[in-house]
Formats: structure tokens, C-alpha cells, sequence
């Protein structure tokens, strides 16, 4: 167990030292106040505060975890071997920037809170981030910052032995709308009749009407290609329907159509079925109240997981929306233009309420790739590569590497030929 000496105990402190030592290394922690009671353990210790007490571990704190609310910090990212840090320490340091403040910063979202730009959908963008503009959106640097601790700590503390950990994956089935042409209803239907002839898509229209006769699959009914791959694989399937309303922006199957309702439960059969919340949903808790009881009520189960549409959050509104609903694992957060790391990290922290200064129950699980965010690169080779280089460099900090893929994208149709076999490079891994 790692004892740590500081100043004084605050919420932020005792969550980013569990996230990086208990979550990162596996390694449980302590705190204390008292000196006598540093001085008397006998296993692994350092001190965070401003001077250390003797020759033991000592990291140089930062003012960030002792503040409250949320002020416009002075940032300067410095290089740091391979990587990058911020908040510098000093020499007498036993590392070089003060990894849990800057953590903190990353982990809480604590730049999502200032003034920023949003995009049309009313979403923090990439390009808004640090970590894009200082060019590390592509390393999980807290987990990198947690292994640099390791070796400090390997070095002042030779005979401890840490726990070993293990490379994983989740695989997220996104479908915001389960079939194309199927179970849309007459009106729409019809309506996407004339708009194919107006537009004079008769391919479309020749292919909506193979469908509606029985004579082809519909294009985005992938769900045997999904179960299939299910069976082989040793992990579960995060599979999230969008079951809201039809909107502007929500265009799935309605949950009166049995065929919808029985896809669900099927799917339930073999994979982990959750809620993808719908765009007003992640605004309206009343919306997502009855989008909630309407999925239990076709699941026969508590919900359990969600993700929102759009990878919408409204800070800190949507996820204080799914603490109030009991619902405790979110899967929304991330970019959906750039692979990489929204948070900094590649392994699942609790949502930290700045506003109250409290670590809630609410497990978030960051992505990394969103099968949007490979259609940047042209070739099927470039899009291979990428996703290589992303999960290599998870596997050097024995991450979790998240994926979300949706049901359309596996349909091997025009722009996403080729995404089966990166689906399958993931399940390989």
C-alpha cells in the first residue's frame, strides 16, 4: 500500500491518486495528515506539498487540488521524453511536473467547463481541446504519467512488487437507426420515394424497393454479421438502440413496430444492450426518463449503460441527468472527428462533479475511435495503419482500447468497404 503524506485531504486529491495508483497501477492508497504516522509505515510512501520531509518519494505540489470552482489557468506544455507535462515542479522533485494536478485537469474535463466554441450540435469539438492544440490528443498521457510514477517508485522502492495488468477492449454496435428502408411506416416510406426521384437517385430507389419486397437485406440490417462475430469473441458487445422519438435529428424504427422490439431482445441474447440517448433526451431528463422505462420495459432488466446521440454532453447536466436516473456506466465520451484520447486516458474513471467537488458513482468509459474519424484517411491501408498505431500504444500502458462502430458501417457499402476487416483487426488484438 502507498502512503500519502500532504498538507491537507481534499476530494480532487484522494480522486486522482486512486485514479492513477489504485485504477492506472493497481496499488491502494492511504492518506495522511500526521507526520508521525508517515514516518512510522513501513511500506511505500511519498509526500505531495511543498517541501519534502526527508529523502522519501517526493512530488512538488501543484495549488490545483487544494482550490474549489474553476478559474482560467496559465498552462505551459513542456516535452517530456516522449510525451508531454505541465505544471512543473522544480528540481527537488522526484518527477518533473505535478502529474496528478495535470491529470486532474484532463480526467474532471475542467477545460469543457471554461469559455469555449461549440460546433452546430452545441458539442465541445477536438479543436478546442489542449490536447489537440499542443499535438498529444494521440497519447493516453495520464496512463503514460501513472508508468513514469511506476519507475520512480520501482527505483526508490525496489522490493515492491505491483500487480500486473492486461491490454483490453470494448466494442461499441452504435444504432441510431436500425434498418434504411425497412419498418419506416407509409408516410416515410413514401416521402423517400419522391426525394429519390427528385433527386434522381434510382439506384436508391431500385434498392428500396428490393428491400420492401423481400427480394435483398436492408443494407443496415448487419445484426446477424454482429451476432456471429459476437460468438467468437471472448468479450461482450456494448449495443446501444436509439428508441426516442422521431425528431430532426433521431430517425430510428418506432418501438410499436414488434420487428424493432424482437431485434432488441435478441440482440439482448448475446450482447450487452443499453440506451443511446436521444438528442433531446441528453437536455431533457423527463425525455430520458421515459426513454429509459420504455428500453427496461423491452428488456425486462435495469438499464444499465448508455451512451448518448451525436456524442452530445451538456456539462455538467447530462451526466448529473444519469445519476439521478441510477444509470452509472456512460459511454459517450470522445471525439468523433479525431482518434485519440478526449480525457487523456485509455483506462474508465468517475465523473468528478466540480461544481459540488465530489466524485459521483458514474463510471465513464472514454472511446477512441469512432469509425467516422477513419474516413479521413483516403486508403484502407492508411485507416489499417492508424488503427495499429492507436492500439499499440494502449498495449504499451496495458489499457482498455474502446471502439464504437455503427450498424451501417459494417454494411461494407460505398464509403465504409473495408470496415468489416477493421472490425476484425480490433477483435484479433
Amino acid at each position: 500500500m502507498l502512503l500519502v503524506y500532504t498538507h491537507k485531504i481534499t476530494p480532487r486529491l484522494t480522486y486522482v491518486f486512486k485514479q492513477l495508483c489504485q485504477s492506472i497501477l493497481g496499488v491502494q492508497v492511504k492518506f495522511t495528515s500526521t507526520i508521525e504516522d508517515f514516518i512510522a509505515h513501513d511500506s511505500i510512501k511519498m509526500s505531495y506539498t511543498k517541501q519534502p520531509l526527508s529523502h522519501e518519494l517526493f512530488v512538488r505540489s501543484h495549488t490545483l487540488l487544494f482550490e474549489n470552482g474553476i478559474t482560467d489557468l496559465d498552462l505551459t506544455i513542456q516535452k517530456w521524453g516522449d510525451t508531454v507535462g505541465f505544471f512543473p515542479t522544480g528540481e527537488r522533485s522526484d518527477l518533473p511536473f505535478d502529474i496528478f494536478a495535470a491529470s486532474f485537469y484532463l480526467l474532471s474535463r475542467y477545460e469543457e467547463y471554461l469559455p469555449h466554441v461549440k460546433d452546430p450540435y452545441g458539442r465541445f469539438t477536438s479543436k478546442e481541446s489542449l490536447a489537440f492544440k499542443y499535438q498529444f490528443l494521440d497519447q493516453p498521457v495520464v496512463d503514460i504519467w501513472a508508468y513514469e510514477l511506476k519507475k520512480i517508485i520501482s527505483q526508490k522502492f525496489p522490493e515492491f512488487i505491483f500487480p500486473q495488468k492486461k491490454y483490453s477492449k470494448q466494442i461499441i454496435i452504435d444504432v441510431p437507426q436500425a434498418y434504411k428502408y425497412k419498418k419506416l411506416g407509409f408516410l416515410r416510406t413514401l416521402g423517400g420515394t419522391f426525394l429519390d426521384i427528385f433527386n434522381l437517385q434510382f439506384s436508391d430507389l431500385y434498392q428500396r424497393y428490393l428491400v420492401l419486397f423481400g427480394l435483398k437485406r436492408d443494407p443496415f440490417d448487419t445484426f446477424n454479421w454482429i451476432i456471429a462475430n459476437q460468438k467468437k469473441s471472448s468479450i461482450k458487445f456494448n449495443v446501444f438502440f436509439l428508441i426516442g422519438n422521431y425528431s430532426t435529428f433521431d430517425k430510428n424504427i418506432s418501438t410499436n413496430k414488434k420487428k424493432f422490439v424482437s431485434l432488441i431482445k435478441s440482440m439482448a441474447d448475446y450482447c450487452n444492450v443499453g440506451l443511446k440517448v436521444s438528442y433531446f433526451g441528453v437536455k431533457d431528463l423527463s425525455v430520458l426518463k421515459t426513454e429509459k422505462k420504455k428500453i427496461e420495459n423491452i428488456l425486462n432488466y435495469d438499464l444499465k449503460i448508455s451512451r448518448n446521440s451525436y456524442s452530445k454532453i451538456n456539462l455538467p447536466e447530462a451526466y448529473r441527468h444519469l445519476l439521478e436516473l441510477e444509470i452509472f456506466d456512460d459511454y459517450t465520451l470522445g471525439y468523433i472527428d479525431q482518434l485519440g484520447f478526449r480525457a487523456g486516458t485509455c483506462t474508465a474513471f468517475k465523473y468528478y462533479d466540480l461544481d459540488f467537488e465530489t466524485a459521483t458513482p458514474l463510471t465513464l468509459h472514454p472511446y477512441h475511435c469512432l469509425d467516422d474519424a477513419l474516413l479521413k484517411y483516403k486508403s484502407e491501408l492508411d485507416k489499417t495503419q492508424k488503427l495499429q498505431e492507436l492500439i499499440k500504444k494502449i498495449k504499451k500502458v496495458n489499457g482498455t482500447f474502446t471502439s464504437v462502430f455503427h450498424n451501417y458501417t459494417l454494411s461494407g457499402r460505398e464509403q465504409w468497404r473495408g470496415f468489416r476487416k477493421l472490425f476484425k483487426i480490433i477483435l484479433e488484438h
